[in-house]
């Protein structure tokens, strides 16, 4: 069982990494388009995340998680297919935009799924599921290799769209090892007595966590932070394959994908590392570790430049990544797998996708297209040029910001476990 967690996890961020590092280059340098226009289409996942994981979140609660996990997969995998014909950036959004309504409810419902196979058989999520999560970072690395080599000059050469191919394949197959090889998770039955709320009825349960403050401050905190979780992987390619800063040929321009790959490495020691720190110091530490990795995730690209301390800067922001993305998304859903009740799991971790990779992402990805068209992007002839290092320092210090914030406002006593 746990072999097959595992591949589910490999394949479930397998097929996002396959096209979402390279995106922001297809976009700006194959397609034209200026900086609002991508912030728009990168976008699609925090549109899609607004009330999409939520849904079916409720759904797989009231039926079986791993059919609709495995249904979801198969029409990504469809819509996928559709991307590399289509060059106009508002027809590119609202495929796009049908794709990740399919997949961004699968990463909850992954979760939810793990969680519930482990409980089943006895076992800790807290300890068990982070060693089984770091596949998922293992699948998205490897994907990211295998489209460098597709679309790189020393590689095959190929257009950036055959990244929606890859991506394609690797759903369908995970569509069908799920529905072949994956446990039916069966809804819970609510054994209490008593005539059923009209929020009840409607699977909007995991809602009446707001009433929570606690709760409520997390989740609020989620959605501010969600607007950062997506703008390196948005801009990180495009920003070190940009001949104006790194030259064309050279080893930052020429192996960006598997240079940044490394924040995906990084990502795999830090999930191992998840189990202690969340027992010796608790959920508020853990994601101020995060909101201060944030920021040196940020600061250190606005400082690189085309030189070996440049190089270097690039290595540790890579390297810091991975604290900075896992104690926020995986310590954030183990704790609210901790705090809600077994019946609304999978719409509770549909709500914690709602905030961060839902509202989140969408204000932050077209607050950052804007904020870039207005004020860093100057068009020389039919090039636009890009004020990266400006850019980077003002992400880092939204990031500050927000860290300072958190540590004054959500009040979480811990009580230290022997980790």
């Amino acid at each position: 069982m746990k072999l097959r967690l595992i591949v589910m996890n490999f394949f479930q961020f397998f097929v996002w990494g396959a096209w979402m590092m390279t995106l922001g280059h297809y976009g700006f340098v194959e397609k034209h388009w200026d900086g609002a226009q991508f912030g728009l289409v990168f976008s699609t996942m925090g549109f899609a995340s607004l009330i999409m994981p939520t849904l079916f979140g409720i759904l797989a609660d009231k039926w079986k998680a791993n059919y609709v996990y495995a249904i979801l997969h198969l029409l990504f995998g469809i819509t996928m297919c559709f991307l590399p014909f289509i060059d106009a950036p508002t027809p590119f959004f609202w495929v796009l935009l049908l794709a990740m309504c399919f997949y961004m409810p699968t990463i909850g419902l992954d979760n939810s799924i793990g969680f519930s196979v482990l409980k089943g058989e006895g076992k800790d999520p807290t300890k068990y599921f982070p060693p089984i999560r770091v596949w998922g970072t293992v699948g998205f690395i490897v994907a990211m290799w295998l489209t460098n080599l597709f679309t790189k000059e020393w590689g095959l050469g190929q257009s950036i769209r055959v990244s929606f191919f890859i991506s394609a394949v690797g759903a369908f197959f995970l569509s069908l090892f799920s529905f072949i090889l994956l446990p039916t998770i069966k809804k819970v039955e609510n054994k209490s007595a008593g005539k059923k709320s009209l929020v009840e009825k409607l699977g909007l349960e995991a809602f009446v966590l707001f009433k929570q403050k606690k709760m409520a401050v997390f989740f609020i905190f989620s959605l501010f932070l969600g607007g950062a979780l997506q703008l390196t992987n948005a801009y990180g390619d495009s920003f070190l394959q940009d001949a104006n800063v790194f030259k064309k040929g050279e080893l930052i321009n020429n192996f960006s994908t598997i240079i940044l790959s490394i924040s995906q490495i990084s990502e795999t020691l830090f999930i191992l590392a998840i189990p202690f720190f969340m027992k010796k110091f608790g959920i508020k530490k853990v994601m101020l570790i995060s909101m201060f990795a944030w920021v040196l995730r940020f600061g250190l690209f606005g400082f690189a430049e085309n030189s070996a301390l440049g190089f270097a800067l690039i290595i540790v922001s890579c390297v810091v990544y991975g604290m900075a993305f896992d104690f926020f998304n995986i310590s954030g859903a183990l704790f609210v797998e901790q705090n809600t009740d077994s019946k609304i799991q999978s719409s509770a971790q549909g709500v914690f996708m709602l905030m961060t990779n839902g509202i989140g992402a969408v204000l932050g990805n077209i607050i950052a297209g804007q904020v870039i068209a207005k004020w860093f992007e100057t068009k020389v002839g039919e090039e636009l040029i890009k004020d990266w290092s400006n850019i980077w320092l003002v992400f880092a210090g939204y990031a500050l910001i927000i860290a300072l914030l958190f540590a004054v406002i959500f009040k979480y006593k811990h009580t230290a476990q022997k980790a």
